[in-house]
């Protein structure tokens, strides 16, 4: 799979995705949702390639206040995005220890406050080593997971009852880091299906206290690593170019 992946804009491009598909990697900006990635890359492409029915879709979302890898796939390629969603994950970010919010991250205002000066190295340690291994995980209510057809964050923004089930994931690796008393920086590697919201608010629980997420970078998906990925925006402009040429 690695020879389907785009890291050069040249004039063979264009008849690589027609005839065998491709595959982008993109460093997802803050604030914008995976779909809106994808739909503008779609257009650009839509443009180049004068093919209205070109098919571009991406191997596992990402919150819009989280960053890093997002794999993007065009074409013949597309049929392989459930074996990349299948992929182990890797990530990295911050918990604010003492703090939870509804949504697990800063996506929605602080609703209760927990102490904090009894969190010392051991007791951070102690609860690191419960989230390592085989888990039975409660996704956030406030996710894309359905309920009678609607996504469970629109009913918890209505404030209707949500009612999750929870999931069996793995964490193969997750180190800590204290940055200050209430802030530790982390490094996760998952399962498909893990979510790091979940995970920054129940080891807030397991210290004693809260916890939610203020940063999230997803730095790998299997042998793919974001240091390799496209800048949306980079990547835009050297398809305009390319677009240029065309017409010229």
């Amino acid at each position: 799979m690695k020879d389907k992946i785009i890291n050069k804009i040249e004039p063979s491009l264009l008849q690589k995705l027609k005839e065998e598909g491709g595959v982008f990697l993109i460093d997802k900006p803050l604030k914008w949702t995976s779909f809106d990635v994808v739909n503008k890359l779609r257009f650009h492409l839509k443009r180049l390639m004068q093919d209205k029915k070109l098919k571009v879709g991406h191997a596992g979302t990402l919150d819009p206040l989280a960053t890093g890898l997002l794999i993007v796939c065009v074409g013949k390629m597309t049929k392989q995005i459930d074996t990349l969603m299948g992929m182990e994950k890797g990530y990295t970010g911050i918990i604010r220890l003492g703090e939870t919010t509804p949504s697990y991250d800063a996506e929605t205002e602080v609703n209760a406050r927990f102490p904090t000066e009894h969190i010392t190295p051991s007791v951070l340690e102690a609860a690191r080593q419960q989230f390592v291994g085989a888990l039975d995980q409660l996704p956030p209510i406030f996710s894309a997971i359905k309920q009678e057809g609607t996504p469970i964050y629109e009913l918890a923004r209505q404030g209707k009852e949500v009612i999750v089930e929870p999931r069996k994931i793995h964490i193969y690796e997750f180190d800590i880091e204290p940055i200050t008393h209430n802030e530790i920086s982390f490094y996760a590697r998952c399962s498909k299906g893990t979510y790091i919201r979940s995970l920054a608010f129940d080891f807030g629980k397991a210290c004693g206290s809260g916890g939610y997420l203020t940063q999230l970078c997803r730095t790998e998906i299997g042998d793919f690593k974001n240091e390799n990925a496209w800048q949306l925006e980079g990547l835009i402009a050297d398809l305009d170019e390319g677009l240029k040429e065309k017409n010229d």
